[in-house]
């Protein structure tokens, strides 16, 4: 039971989506932080004093009801490809790397062939030979 549930946790795609789930989380909030002290005042230079008056307005002026807010958009956007972009690099490239080692590792070289694959071919090359011959 023991031994099945460590398969199961050592599964490469929950390995991944775990570790994904726990610093894309912690990863979050350092992003967030950057983006609004860095990201969200050049927007609301473009866009007046507040990010939220970066948009476009549907309705009666002053109605936030009826603003299309863009510079949230922006927001969430440059959030969610940061926080991606920390987590392919810094998680499933290195996983990749060792998955990939691990493959070569459990492989055979095919380019050495043992002493015995050698004479069972140079016997099977004969006796095809030998049968032509005949």
């Amino acid at each position: 039971m023991l031994q099945g549930f460590k398969e199961f946790i050592m599964r490469g795609n929950i390995v991944d989506l775990a570790v994904a789930v726990v610093i894309g989380t912690a990863f979050a909030a350092v992003v967030d932080t950057v983006v609004s002290s860095l990201i969200s005042p050049m927007l609301a230079r473009v866009g007046g004093a507040d990010v939220g008056a970066f948009g476009i307005q549907l309705g009666a002026e002053g109605n936030m009801a009826t603003l299309i807010n863009i510079g949230a958009i922006i927001n969430a956007l440059i959030i969610f490809m940061l926080t991606a972009a920390v987590v392919y690099f810094i998680v499933v490239v290195p996983m990749n790397k060792l998955t990939a080692v691990r493959r070569t590792e459990d492989e055979p070289d095919v380019d050495e062939a043992s002493e015995e694959v050698l004479l069972l071919t140079e016997i099977r090359d004969l006796l095809r030979q030998r049968d032509v011959q005949a």
